[in-house]
């Protein structure tokens, strides 16, 4: 029987949101696996563009429910944003007057390649799955991107309920109002549906983690202020060492128990769940299943030794900031699935960069913002900041303004003002900061960690989008002179890439599927990042050895074909918070 109490009393729609990497989709799969086990029709749904559903069930994603062999009564969809945007343009198109001319229509269509079509997209299916698109189905659950980007989602239903209210005039980014109009009282239903609390429930997932539970503590707020009450809070991956002199399994134990401890006190009165952590990895049914089964499941311990010796013999992260920090300038881009440790290796690759006599600009582009928490203090040479959407937004309306509001008159002004309250301009706001941070690092070191994969997608989409723009309205006029982003990132003398993964599969599939995209993009990653490794801490309690032959696997996986270049980061007893504990992961004494 499943374990979990918010089984017990499931509304319609369950919402799985939290960090990277705390096990969102493992949960959220497993709890709609129990669901559909239990007699219901369950439709599983990814928001996450990066979704390993995939992997972890064994089926083809598409952007229509796909049966899942094996478990009767589940089917499976996720809103593919490119997808998304297609049929949402063809709609919006449908839509215009019959007597609209050739012009009108190519203007509209120019409108529509933006990259802020992309996200309300998404948006408008996701719409359409809370406002009666999923009404052949009991339990609609859904899995996830990490919190951030979540966030962003959850908030757009009340951000376009409020932009269109009242407003007849014009066209936006989107396209003509009007064919937003037609959609407001969906938009409104799905406001009305996240804020109903007997239709819908909000599971914030988190593990035994600092980091972890003070994004679900600050999401929890956040969500509340959005209008979703209806909460509970699944605690993933609970360890207890059953070897007393296991040194790395005693300070695993204790850092979870410290974690839980200091946990705020609104989270902590919220309903709860635990979730012992497992031996196995959740890939395929059976896992699936057992990850919520009472009994404690240990698959047979194996003997770390070999594979420490094994693991030992990679470079460490002091390697690769040498390697890093030889062409004396450049982007260095840190990517991977979220909850791997990439603010870490970031923001320890900056701070090494510093020690090797490198002024260093340290930014993030990841909506949650760990970074200065991470980093803790400050360092002569490293500056610090992130890309703030709100305030990138007001910069970029300021600019707009500025610039096309002369010669207008007041209604004029009034209808560009009123288009740039849209919510997708902070996309493109976004992407402007973006642009100018990867133009920086013509001349100085820029460190950039980026936001969880799927969200990194995005912008990454907004690059290309941006680039085959300026192609079409400049390349002619300036052949071999312009250079766009898309073109720096392409250069691997301006741009470095370094993939931060766990070994685990899961974060392994995901970081060879990011360098597949970023190799469409002609991007080539310069190295791999294994973090966390308990192979390389050493360890002999049973759980934790069993867990080292799936560890094992993986560093074989990168090393037989992914990854030329690799560098290995140990699990560590204390988090590397600060300027000290950073260093030293770089330090040149190593």
């Amino acid at each position: 029987m499943p374990r979990l109490k918010l089984l017990d009393h499931p509304t319609r729609h369950l919402f799985f949101t939290g960090k990277g990497g705390v096990g969102k989709t493992s949960l959220s799969t497993a709890c709609a696996i129990a669901l559909a086990d239990g007699g219901k029709q369950v439709l599983l749904v990814s928001t996450d563009a990066a979704s390993n559903l995939d992997e972890m069930l064994g089926i083809t994603l598409a952007n229509t429910p796909v049966p899942v062999p094996g478990v009767p009564g589940l089917s499976v969809l996720n809103i593919d944003p490119d997808n998304a945007a297609q049929s949402y343009r063809a709609r919006v198109l449908a839509q215009m007057d019959p007597a609209s001319t050739e012009d009108e229509r190519s203007q509209v269509q120019e409108q529509l390649s933006g990259a802020c079509t992309t996200e309300i997209a998404a948006f408008d299916e996701f719409a359409n799955l809370l406002s009666g698109d999923a009404a052949g189905y009991d339990h609609v659950v859904f899995d996830t991107a990490p919190t951030g980007h979540t966030l962003r989602l959850l908030s757009l239903p009340k951000a376009w309920t409020g932009f269109l209210e009242g407003n007849d005039r014009g066209a936006s980014c989107l396209g003509p109002h009007s064919g937003l109009k037609m959609q407001e009282a969906r938009f409104a239903q799905a406001l009305q549906t996240l804020s109903d609390a007997n239709q819908t429930m909000v599971v914030l997932v988190t593990r035994p983690d600092v980091g972890a539970i003070t994004e679900a503590a600050r999401t929890s707020l956040e969500l509340q202020d959005l209008g979703l009450h209806n909460q509970r809070l699944a605690i993933n991956g609970v360890f207890h060492a059953s070897v007393a002199d296991d040194a790395v399994a005693t300070a695993f134990e204790a850092l979870g128990t410290q974690a839980l401890a200091a946990m705020p006190a609104h989270l902590q009165a919220l309903p709860q769940d635990h979730i012992p952590l497992r031996a196995f990895d959740t890939v395929g049914l059976p896992a699936l299943r057992a990850l919520l089964q009472t009994r404690e499941s240990l698959a047979p311990p194996s003997t770390p030794t070999q594979t420490t010796q094994q693991v030992d013999a990679r470079p460490t992260l002091a390697a690769l900031t040498d390697a890093l920090a030889a062409p004396g300038r450049g982007l260095i881009m840190v990517m991977g699935k979220g909850g791997v440790g990439k603010t870490t290796v970031a923001a320890a690759i900056a701070a090494g960069l510093v020690e090797r006599g490198h002024s260093v600009h340290l930014s993030t582009t990841d909506p949650a913002d760990h970074l200065r928490v991470t980093v803790d203090g400050s360092l002569p040479g490293l500056k610090v900041d992130r890309i703030d959407p709100k305030v990138e937004t007001e910069k970029y309306i300021a600019k707009v303004m500025a610039a096309k509001s002369p010669g207008l008159d007041a209604a004029g002004i009034a209808l560009l003002h009123e288009d740039l309250q849209s919510p997708c301009t902070e996309e493109v706001a976004v992407f402007h900061a973006f642009s100018r941070i990867v133009s920086e690092a013509r001349s100085a070191f820029v460190v950039l960690d980026t936001a969880p994969t799927g969200h990194s997608l995005l912008l990454m989409d907004a690059t290309g989008a941006y680039h085959r723009q300026m192609l079409r309205e400049y390349g002619d006029a300036n052949p071999g002179r312009l250079v766009t982003p898309l073109m720096r990132l392409q250069d691997p003398q301006h741009t470095r890439i370094v993939l931060v993964t766990l070994p685990e599969v899961t974060p392994v599939s995901q970081a060879a599927a990011r360098q597949d995209d970023l190799r469409r993009a002609k991007i080539e990653p310069f190295a791999w990042v294994i973090n966390k490794s308990m192979a390389a801490a050493g360890t002999h309690d049973p759980l934790l050895a069993a867990r080292l032959a799936g560890e094992q696997q993986q560093m074989d996986r990168i090393a037989n074909g992914l990854s030329r270049n690799t560098y290995l980061v140990p699990w560590l007893a204390e988090r590397p918070v600060g300027i000290a504990a950073l260093s030293a992961l770089t330090s040149l004494s190593k």
